[in-house]
């Protein structure tokens, strides 16, 4: 999740079938834990290594950086400092197949590095991961085919952290709320964006997730055109408001949301218009962590015509 500006990816309904039964397998050879999900479990029942590189200090990887390839590109063309390979190709974790390792930026937080563990885990999990990731001159990657990828292991690692249906499960006997996500948050031990990010794949109404910068407070590099880092949509929202834009979206966020430099920073009923151009009442509310703004919009219902007599 490097971009600054991601759309999720729609995986078609069988592979995530696919990936669903391997993540079950998995969760049932661990006892079906409880939350949260222990990693070093995982590891343990998968036999995979775990080990963290700096900028400063490249022992730990460059036994292997001058082979890894990001995309079907060559990173590297002969050993050298990772520094320049991190720089480069913002690279945050790395999986080597060949020794069953996982290799991990030191300087993350501890909320990502949880994340980058469980997605590199998920191209372990996948088995047409192995070739594609590593240079097979047959499966050379395309971008497009790369962010596919991607987006299959992330998948991967939501459904394995948020152990498959649990997740699911104790999310519907909350309302959809910021507050019921950061109390689902602490449980499975996750980051806040994760639990946004399953909430709104899990839902079964139209539902939207946006990650951005305070919108009242805009960093120098923000983009009008392109206003969120994260925009993700239900498969509901998807397919009846999938025309509707990040910058309409965040037109909306910025009307409501107050100047408070951290926690709730509004909430409103916003209308959209559906593909057919009937008008849907949402509930949207955002909250600031200091780092970002997350906003979410849930389907209410469709809004009431005015009669002229």
């Amino acid at each position: 999740m490097s971009s600054n500006h991601i759309r999720n990816i729609r995986l078609d309904a069988y592979l995530r079938e696919d990936v669903d039964k391997i993540v079950a397998r998995v969760l049932r050879d661990l006892g079906s834990p409880e939350p949260p999900l222990r990693l070093d479990d995982v590891r343990e029942l998968l036999r995979l290594d775990r080990a963290y590189y700096s900028s400063t200090d490249d022992s730990a990887a460059r036994e292997v950086i001058h082979r890894l390839k990001v995309a079907g590109k060559q990173v590297i063309a002969r050993p050298t400092l990772l520094k320049e390979a991190i720089s480069k190709f913002n690279l945050r974790a790395l999986w080597l197949p060949d020794r069953k390792r996982i290799l991990i930026d030191d300087s993350l937080p501890d909320p990502k590095k949880r994340w980058s563990e469980a997605h590199e885990v998920g191209h372990t999990l996948i088995p047409w991961h192995k070739d594609t990731l590593f240079g097979d001159d047959k499966a050379t990657l395309t971008p497009a085919c790369h962010a596919q990828i991607e987006a299959e292991a992330n998948y991967a690692a939501g459904r394995l952290i948020f152990l498959g249906e649990r997740f699911a499960n104790e999310l519907d006997g909350h309302s959809t709320t910021i507050k019921a996500l950061q109390t689902l948050q602490k449980r499975f031990g996750n980051s806040m964006t994760t639990t946004l990010w399953r909430a709104v794949e899990h839902s079964r109404v139209p539902m939207i997730g946006a990650i951005s910068c305070h919108p009242k407070y805009r960093p120098p590099e923000f983009e009008d055109d392109n206003p969120l880092r994260y925009y993700i949509r239900s498969d509901g929202f998807e397919e009846m408001f999938g025309h509707i834009g990040e910058q309409e979206l965040f037109a909306h966020i910025d009307g409501y949301c107050g100047y408070k430099r951290s926690g709730p920073l509004g909430e409103a009923e916003v209308v959209l218009s559906d593909a057919a151009g009937e008008a849907h009442v949402f509930k949207f509310e955002t909250f600031f962590n200091r780092y970002d703004a997350l906003t979410i919009g849930l389907h209410v219902k469709r809004a009431s015509r005015v009669v002229g007599f």
